[in-house]
């Protein structure tokens, strides 16, 4: 396979045919989630943000944190929320829209690469099948639209319409950050290819990124948003042993994790058979991708998998490329091999612990926290109700999608024992306790793992039914279970 212009292969009926297709599954496959309520960091961050913004035209959030994070996505959805009206649904549509525009400019992205049109789709499909791409693309978080306009800056870039990809740069670094790293590679690489004044171009992104942050440190006192915020997100990570377990994870995800083994292998086979992979279409978007992933490794406490969602198209390309380097029938048994894997991994889980939202295993989460907030609806509506984010933020908001009416909320900060004791000469008449980690294989109650975690990530296990007897006096009185997670409800 060799580099061609994406015009030479297809042509625009065939791309609006593709297209289409591509539209119609991602929302199809949607349509049962679309009044899903919402899930950790949407209704912790994202949604009150976005409603501070369309409420009361407050960019710096009022009735959340504020963080570094700018406002893009927040501005869009109170646009769309201004047309539609407020709601769950019509915000996972917008999302959704966002997210299947990424997918789209993955396809025309691919062909830009030099990839015929069935790897194209098949680099597409694999993007849209993906279980973090699938989670992702319905939620209110930054990752997916941080991902489609990345997919368009260097589309932009690889066409050499270099004006139209620094504005895309710019939307793109209000949308994320971290998006930054997109205007600092194409301005070096242009700088190294001594065309320095188009590089100069890709300064324009800096600007509102640096607007952005006077205005936070105007309002806020902290360049950042929040003092909390900049030591998790920026000198947390740094601690060495911390560092090196974020990249390993990352690596982790992106090239054995999901079936992604199955891509890796016919990357490495066809990078020594194949001359595409030393194009400069490939050169700069290996780069790029290389340069996103130390970004976000060295930054975020949090490491998030979320994170790595504007690189998986970029990923699913190099995937494509590689397995249409196979005979054929190696060809179609390898891309079915890894599509079935990518399917798989949205409904099964990895047997160890990991971010619900990587999968659809948000959903059951959110399942069981709507039958927690019914029984507490119809037998504790006055009741003081002690529990954690994000259920203390779930049951007091209820354009959130849980409660009809807010919940009388004690929030303590997490499940330790130290937290929950002090409850016992308070008023408190509930807690709701819910399962932390997916742990099928008992790895959390492994002594050398949970040592390991204390020393470098101030680990303490949740208490449990016999401690909470101890400190509270309470006992259980309601428990839901559904795909090994569970919440459970004490009454004291």
């Amino acid at each position: 396979m060799t580099a061609a212009p994406a015009e030479a292969r297809i042509g625009p009926r065939n791309s609006l045919l593709v297209s289409t297709a591509i539209a119609l599954f991602v929302f199809l496959s949607h349509l049962a989630f679309l009044k899903l309520p919402f899930y950790w960091d949407e209704l912790g961050q994202f949604v009150p943000a976005s409603l501070d913004l369309f409420r009361s035209f407050a960019w710096i959030p009022h009735s959340t944190v504020a963080n570094v994070h700018p406002p893009g996505v927040m501005a869009y959805l109170a646009g769309v929320w201004s047309v539609t009206g407020y709601s769950i649904a019509a915000t996972r549509t917008a999302m959704l829209a966002l997210a299947t525009a990424g997918a789209i400019l993955v396809f025309l992205l691919a062909s830009r690469m030099g990839l015929p049109r069935s790897p194209a789709i098949l680099a597409a499909g694999l993007l849209t099948i993906s279980p973090l791409f699938f989670a992702q693309s319905m939620m209110v978080t930054l990752d997916a639209p941080a991902m489609a306009f990345l997919a368009l800056a260097l589309l932009l870039f690889l066409e050499d319409r270099i004006p139209a990809a620094a504005l895309a740069c710019t939307v793109l670094v209000m949308v994320k950050e971290t998006g930054l790293v997109a205007p600092a590679w194409f301005g070096a690489w242009l700088w190294l290819e001594r065309r320095r004044r188009e590089a100069l171009w890709f300064l324009l992104p800096v600007a509102p990124l640096v607007i952005w942050l006077m205005a936070l440190d105007r309002a806020t006192g902290h360049l950042f948003g929040n003092a909390a915020f900049t030591q998790y997100n920026v000198w947390y990570p740094l601690h060495p042993v911390r560092l090196s377990m974020a990249l390993l994870r990352r690596l982790y995800y992106l090239f054995a994790g999901s079936g992604h083994w199955i891509g890796t292998v016919a990357l490495g086979i066809a990078m020594r058979r194949s001359t595409m992979f030393r194009t400069r279409p490939f050169r700069i978007t290996a780069g790029l991708a290389a340069a996103h992933v130390l970004l976000v490794s060295v930054l975020g406490g949090a490491v998030l998998e979320r994170y790595l969602v504007p690189v998986l198209p970029l990923l699913y390309i190099g995937f494509a490329a590689a397995i249409w380097q196979y005979a054929r029938r190696w060809r179609i048994v390898n891309a079915g091999l890894l599509a079935a894997a990518l399917v798989a991994a949205n409904f099964v889980n990895p047997p160890y612990p990991f971010p619900l939202e990587n999968n659809l295993a948000f959903t059951d989460f959110v399942t069981l926290d709507v039958q927690a907030a019914e029984y507490l609806e119809a037998h504790f509506p006055k009741a003081k109700i002690a529990t954690v984010f994000p259920l203390a933020s779930a049951f007091r908001r209820p354009e959130f999608g849980y409660v009809r009416h807010p919940l009388n909320i004690r929030e303590i900060s997490n499940f330790r024992a130290a937290n929950v004791a002090p409850l016992a000469h308070e008023n408190v008449e509930v807690l709701v306790l819910y399962s932390e980690a997916w742990d099928p294989m008992g790895l959390m109650q492994n002594r050398a793992w949970t040592d390991f975690l204390r020393r470098y990530y101030d680990y303490e296990p949740p208490v449990g039914s016999n401690e909470l007897r101890v400190l509270l006096g309470a006992r259980p009185v309601a428990r839901w279970t559904r795909r090994g997670q569970w919440v459970e409800i004490y009454e004291r």
